[in-house]
């Protein structure tokens, strides 16, 4: 490619930031997801993701994700100084759905999409975006390019992609496979034509639909009609959730790549990881001599080949290895790095004994700030408020619940009804249930209260919002 290329207009960032993360739990979290989080680097995943793409000047950047993460999504976008298209999907319908719709939404233009997840790690961008700008004239010819990675290890985690002829810069697909046993997992990384399937792919939004039309009429059908009636809410494209719920859940690779003549895969030689485990995370990060990889307040003693992160207090160790340990203020994981894939059969004990630990951090993140629940007992809850300045709760009333604000920093103007008060440090005030109510930061300055709820039933579920600055208001 020539020098043009590095300004290349006509290509679309498509970020697929739908992942519930679970295998990192107790970190990532259904309502707080590993994209969202810092977990290597100091940005988010979502953030390393755009920021890696060099190119210049490309059309436009697309998120798709679950409509209650838009508020992370916009922010980290502004925390990066980048716009972009959210597309918010009532609930995730895998890779193939996601995809439709961002080409869909770009079919207009017909630019090139280059289609990425929001939770992978890449090392070596430079090679990365040499690759895609090597790629673009075979999506431009009406191919379907996906990046396979050159394997490292015999990793059963991954599925692999089986290179056939060789054309332009890179192979026809001869076929996919799933994960694989060891033993073939051996035989794949000992091969010259097995590479790991990235998720990563390169293509024009009329040469997606066209596939999808053909291979799977279904999906293409429900993604047209959900976003017929699409409806704008600040920088988010919300659904018609009707029609997408009926939408099929389809991976990219099964409902078209597997059909398709136009599938290529071009070998990518670079440090590349899908983060789908505390193991793998611990492979890529900076360790100490004994191969240890600590984040916060750690000490230890005659401890190797271990990956510990402690948010909350000092975490001591002695004579621990291959040991992963995890401590958050609700929740502290202790694991075996040979038994850590069984994550997921703890956060599932958790979903079936109504624990909230497997969904909500205790630190709870809104649009307007934050929330701490500091401590719970029958009929109370104690809970710090962090309002960001200028921002605003929604104007809301509570059914079973009391509640009583105090000052800790900052300055808030509390609503009830027309009636305003204005209160500084050491300053409170009450209000009894059904009474209407809102909370608002006109200061500079993160305000801090003490929220001491009494009631019957405490859950956030118990919020009728009347006005909502956030589009929060349920018709």
């Amino acid at each position: 490619m020539d020098q043009e290329s590095e300004n290349y207009r006509n290509l679309s960032l498509v970020i697929l930031a739908g992942g519930s993360g679970t295998r990192l739990w107790p970190e990532s979290r259904e309502m707080r997801p590993k994209q969202f989080l810092k977990l290597h680097g100091e940005d988010t995943m979502l953030q390393e993701t755009i920021n890696r793409i060099s190119l210049k000047n490309f059309n436009s950047t697309i998120v798709i994700c679950n409509k209650e993460h838009r508020f992370f999504v916009s922010d980290q976008l502004k925390e990066i100084n980048k716009k972009g298209k959210v597309i918010l999907e009532p609930e995730g319908r895998n890779t193939a759905p996601a995809i439709g719709l961002a080409s869909l939404i770009e079919e207009k233009d017909d630019p090139l999409l280059l289609v990425l997840s929001a939770d992978h790690y890449i090392g070596d961008k430079d090679i990365f975006n040499k690759a895609v700008l090597g790629a673009i004239e075979m999506a431009e010819k009406g191919n379907i390019v996906t990046f396979g990675i050159k394997p490292t290890t015999a990793n059963t985690g991954y599925g692999y992609i089986k290179a056939g002829k060789k054309t332009d810069s890179g192979y026809l697909i001869d076929e996919f496979k799933e994960k694989p046993s060891k033993e073939m997992a051996v035989q794949f990384l000992n091969s010259e034509n097995f590479f790991w399937n990235s998720g990563i792919f390169l293509f024009k939004a009329s040469t997606y639909l066209k596939e999808l039309m053909k291979f799977r009429p279904d999906i293409y059908d429900a993604c047209k009609a959900s976003i017929n009636d699409d409806t704008k809410d600040k920088d988010f494209i919300r659904l018609n959730e009707k029609e997408f719920l009926k939408c099929p859940s389809e991976s990219l690779d099964y409902a078209i790549l597997e059909h398709t003549s136009k599938s290529i895969v071009v070998p990518l030689e670079i440090s590349w990881s899908d983060l789908g485990s505390w193991n793998s995370l611990h492979e890529i990060s900076q360790k100490d001599e004994d191969g240890n990889v600590i984040k916060g307040d750690v000490a230890l003693n005659s401890s190797s080949n271990s990956f510990i992160i402690s948010n909350d207090r000092l975490t001591c160790t002695i004579g621990i290895k291959d040991t992963i340990i995890i401590s958050n203020p609700d929740v502290l994981l202790v694991a075996s790095k040979d038994d850590v894939d069984k994550v997921k059969e703890v956060t599932n004990f958790l979903k079936k004994n109504k624990r909230d630990e497997w969904k909500n951090h205790r630190e709870v993140h809104r649009p307007w700030g934050k929330f701490d629940s500091i401590d719970v007992g029958e009929g109370f809850q104690v809970k710090r408020l962090t309002v960001y300045p200028g921002q605003k709760l929604s104007v809301q009333m509570h059914h079973h619940r009391s509640e009583h604000w105090v000052v800790a920093s900052g300055n808030a103007r509390v609503h009830y009804g027309d009636k305003y008060i204005d209160l500084k440090v050491n300053e409170y005030t009450y209000h009894d249930k059904e009474v209407v109510h809102a909370l608002e930061n006109l200061g500079d300055e993160d305000l801090i209260l003490i929220e001491v709820q009494i009631g019957t039933y405490l859950g956030e579920d118990d919020i009728v919002r009347f006005d909502d600055k956030y589009g929060r208001v349920e018709n």
